[in-house]
Formats: structure tokens, sequence, C-alpha cells
């Protein structure tokens, strides 16, 4: 234990501001033996701070100015080894390494480009592909291999499609869905204009490498149309327009995905002559309603930035609620002509399995649609995923239209 762990010292009240006293260090034992440190001194230094009677001491290993002691206290630091900082404690602290800004733009482009909307192209031309099929023996590797080059050039049609629609709609993206990469500023207009581009010329080009005359006119309709619905021209802007907006998404997600693969795999795959079937009309007609009733529900969770910005979509005229109205009963209906066609085939099984799985189908939308919230944006998003689902489900039982 330490005989003087602690000392008082009694400061004169005549010494002068910053002047030093001299202490030597406490005698302290250990061990029963008594033990001076020597030749080491401590200085103290006294200092006023607000009257002369008042005093304050530190001990020091020897005296420092006060420029001495801010250096010690401030050390430079490397500023590789400090992360950038804002004396705004909100703002976020951005890092620069190659793997966060890789896996940043990665991110941004998956919004930009909508993966999400290719499961319905590769779904809807493998599924049209299929509809000229006679017998196995068709299904050959070489069936499969030009189904799949096909299906290339249309996702990076689609990408041009809705990297041109992002491009037209940066201002009201901000208002609407500021979680797009242009509307949040994680894709710069360069990039964006960019990667339309790029997508544009090597969709064309694979298109005239595949020598097929019906998938070359077709992506170049896609690409006429879907820059028409965006792009803020004279005669185009179409989606400022219900009528043209509908056309444009039946056209897109409906035809285009139709007579163009069904007349490239019957024809150019096959090598049989050209024939329209029972399900490829079928097909054609039912998708097209349905398309027009995704158009419209599209449209529905961006009333607040169409108006803004002077979009007279459907919703905007007529309100949310009876377009909604409009796009649950046409869907409905879609279902209810499903079920009368599958009613006149002339086999049971495709009897049987068009007019349960149409029915069920229909039974499930009207369900879901009880439930939807108009005044929440997160709640029509829900709504439309879930019609896209629907019409995956479609490409299936298309085939069981006898």
């Amino acid at each position: 234990m330490n005989s003087a762990s602690t000392f008082l010292v009694k400061l004169n009240p005549l010494r002068q501001p910053g002047s030093t006293k001299t202490l030597w260090s406490p005698v302290t034992q250990r061990h029963g033996l008594v033990y001076k440190r020597e030749g080491k001194k401590y200085p103290i230094k006294c200092s006023s701070q607000t009257s002369p009677t008042q005093g304050s001491l530190y001990l020091t290993n020897k005296t420092r100015t006060e420029e001495d002691i801010i250096n010690r206290n401030h050390k430079t630091l490397n500023k590789s080894t400090v992360p950038l900082a804002s004396q705004d404690d909100n703002t976020k602290i951005v890092s620069t390494s190659f793997v966060d800004v890789l896996n940043k733009k990665l991110d941004a482009l998956y919004r930009l480009t909508r993966p999400y909307t290719w499961i319905g192209i590769i779904v809807g031309i493998l599924s049209t592909s299929l509809l000229p099929v006679q017998s196995l023996a068709d299904l050959t590797p070489t069936f499969f291999m030009e189904v799949l080059k096909s299906m290339v050039p249309a996702i990076l049609m689609n990408i041009f499609v809705t990297a041109i629609n992002q491009l037209s709609d940066v201002e009201i993206d901000k208002v609407n869905k500021p979680h797009l990469p242009l509307a949040s500023g994680d894709f710069s207009i360069g990039e964006g204009v960019a990667i339309a581009v790029i997508s544009t010329m090597t969709s064309v080009a694979m298109g005239i490498m595949l020598r097929s005359p019906p998938l070359f006119i077709g992506l170049i309709t896609w690409w006429i149309v879907g820059a028409a619905y965006s792009i803020d021209l004279p005669l185009l802007r179409w989606k400022g327009s219900p009528l043209m907006a509908a056309v444009t998404i039946m056209i897109l997600n409906g035809l285009l995905l139709q007579f163009p693969y069904f007349v490239h795999v019957q024809k150019y795959v096959l090598g049989r002559p050209l024939e329209f079937t029972k399900p490829l009309l079928f097909a054609a007609a039912f998708m097209g309603i349905f398309n027009i009733a995704i158009a419209f529900v599209k449209d529905l969770p961006d009333v607040e930035g169409d108006k803004e910005f002077g979009l007279r979509t459907l919703p905007v005229i007529l309100g949310k609620e009876k377009v909604f109205s409009i796009s649950v009963s046409m869907l409905l209906m879609a279902y209810g002509a499903a079920i009368l066609t599958g009613a006149s085939s002339p086999f049971l099984l495709c009897k049987l399995v068009t007019m349960i799985g149409h029915s069920v189908l229909g039974f499930i939308l009207w369900h879901q649609t009880r439930t939807i919230d108009l005044s929440d944006a997160k709640s029509m998003q829900s709504l439309y995923m879930f019609i896209f689902k629907l019409y995956y489900a479609e490409f299936f039982l298309i085939h069981f239209i006898r």
C-alpha cells in the first residue's frame, strides 16, 4: 500500500500565474521497504482563470508551451485511413472501394432493367414456340437451341424499352418512383443512354443473324412502339393517352410475343407451311385483353406524379376507383370467355383443365382484389405483380385450348 497515495499543495496567493514550482515525487513503501525515486522532478504550473485568488495546477514531465500541447494532442493522420465524414450527423459516409461501387452499380442495373419482366418474355416465347409442335419428335436439341437464341434479342429489346421509359420520366419518377436508378442518381443520364443504345444495337444485330424475317420485323416493331410510348416528341409520348397506352402494352406484351415467334418456329425452325391455329388465336385475344387491363393497373400508383406533370392517364381522368373496377371486370370477363372456349373443346382433358383452371384463377383474382387499398402504393404494386403471375399462368393453360 502506498504511504502517500495523495498529497495536497498549498498555493501561495502571491505567486504569479504561470510560475512553476518543482516537487519531489512522494515516498512509497513496498513490502516494508522505503523507496524514493531520485532524479525525477514534477513541476507544478500555476494559473489563474477568474481571479488571482483562484488557481489550478497540473503535473507534467517537463514544462511545455501551449503550442507543444496542441501539437501533441493533434497528430497528423494518414488520409487513407480516415473515413470521409461530414459535420452533419445525418450525412451518410460513402464508401469508394471497388467492391462497394460495383455492387451499387449492379443493383442500379437491376432496377433499371427490371428482370422480373424477363420472366414474361421467357415464358411467353417458350410457350408460343411450343404451339406449332405436333409430336415429341419435334422437340430436338436444335429446336430448343433456336428457341433460346430467339429469346436473347427479345430480352435486350425489353431492356431498351425500360431504359428509354426511365430516361423520359426522370423528373416524374422522382415523385412516383424515387427508388429507380436514374431518379435517385445511382445512374447518370449518360449511363442510361449507353445502356439503351447498346441493348438496341445488339438486339437488332442478333435478329439479323437469326435470318428470320418475322423475328426481325417483330424486333423493329418492338423498338418503334417502345420508343413512341415514352419519348416526348410531337405525335409520340403515347403513355399520355389512355387509348394509345393500352394499345402499346397490348402490342409489346401480347401480339409481339405471339405471332412473330409462332411463325418463326413453324416455318423457319420446323419447316412447315404457315397456319394460324385455334390456340394461337385464343392466346392473342386473351393476352390482348389481359395486357390492356395491366396497362390500366400499372398507372394506378402514379396518379400524383402524372397529375403534377400533366399526363392524362386513365386513372387521372376517371379516378383510381373506377379504373380499378374496369380493370378487374376486364380480367374476369377474359376468364369467363376462356371457360366458354374450354367448354367447347371435343377433348375431355382439355375441357376439364381449361374450365377448372380458369375458374380457379378467376376466383383467386376476385378474392385478392377485395383486400386492395387504393390509397396505399405498396398495396397497388402488390396487385400489379399478382396480375403478372396470372399472366404467366395463362401461358400454361393455352396449350389445352383445342
